[in-house]
């Protein structure tokens, strides 16, 4: 069919897109003629594009600053551990609690659990940081519940010491969207043909087999594309709960990417310092996408492209 024809055939239905097209155009497309400031030796002066396009060209300078500097190996060792942390704990959790609430027969309790669990992904950031500061200080619900069991006989100070920063922030990762990124896995579920079970259950399988032989299988694929968009956005350790829970006594453990790039970007005024590792960041997520597509597309049939 002709592309003019098929444009008028499906006009309203691109109407509808235009507003989510002229989005993406503005916020995403638009900056990126910024990333050539890691290429240049940008100083602020005079009008913006004047002095942008009038910088002096460096190459990959401020590149090669970043992977000589003693912060390269600490900023992707934070990085990648609170990442693959996160992923290992955040993954799987949704799909876990999806399940849970589909097994859930009682439609009252369900719809009260699935509202529960949403809520976490609305509150801002600085209200859940506040929460994990509330609960893990050396007064809070966490130190008192071990001292009550008898685990530890001194409050431990899990804001003062570096070790645990990692698995805080995953696991606030993972309590803020695990209700939330469920959706996704109760809308796939909804979609699985209820006649599947009914032959399970002919068969004589019990409601932990229907889960492993009919559900899991038939959310493959869901599972697959979900995984290769996580693997992508690996140094995505995030901002604001790094930025909000990090203090000087853990900072050689909470400095990550985006801080990082906040610090000497804007904070010390080095801009194309900052987005040459900004920069960096996205053609490595551009890589960790592609290598993950590709992987997947041999193993299984399942891929994003």
């Amino acid at each position: 069919m002709p592309l003019i024809k098929r444009i008028i055939e499906q006009k309203y239905l691109l109407l509808m897109a235009l507003p989510a097209i002229i989005w993406v155009l503005i916020f995403s497309y638009a900056p990126m003629y910024g990333l050539y400031m890691g290429f240049v030796d940008y100083k602020p002066g005079g009008p913006f594009f004047s002095s942008f396009f009038t910088s002096e060209f460096v190459g990959f300078k401020w590149f090669s600053y970043f992977f000589e500097s003693g912060d390269f190996f600490r900023i992707m060792r934070n990085t990648l551990a609170t990442s693959f942390l996160s992923l290992i704990i955040s993954f799987p959790a949704p799909l876990i609690l999806a399940i849970a609430i589909n097994e859930v027969n009682n439609r009252y309790f369900k719809k009260t659990v699935q509202t529960i669990s949403y809520l976490p992904h609305f509150i801002s950031w600085v209200i859940v940081a506040n929460i994990f500061l509330t609960l893990l200080s050396a007064e809070g619900l966490v130190n008192n519940i071990l001292q009550g069991l008898h685990l530890i006989d001194e409050p431990i100070l899990f804001f003062q010491e570096g070790k645990y920063f990692w698995g805080i922030i995953a696991s606030a990762n993972t309590w803020k969207d695990m209700g939330f990124n469920s959706i996704i896995y109760l809308a796939a579920i909804a979609g699985i043909n209820p006649n599947m079970y009914e032959a399970a259950k002919v068969d004589g399988a019990n409601r932990f087999q229907q889960i492993l032989y009919v559900t899991l299988p038939a959310l493959k694929p869901t599972i697959v594309i979900l995984l290769i968009l996580a693997l992508g956005g690996i140094l995505n350790a995030g901002f604001d709960q790094q930025y909000l829970m990090q203090n000087d006594m853990v900072l050689e453990y909470s400095d990550v990417i985006d801080t990082y790039t906040y610090r000497y970007g804007l904070q010390n005024g080095m801009f194309s310092y900052g987005a040459a590792v900004g920069f960096f960041k996205s053609i490595i997520a551009f890589i960790l996408v592609v290598t993950a597509n590709r992987v997947a597309k041999k193993i299984g049939d399942n891929s994003l492209f």
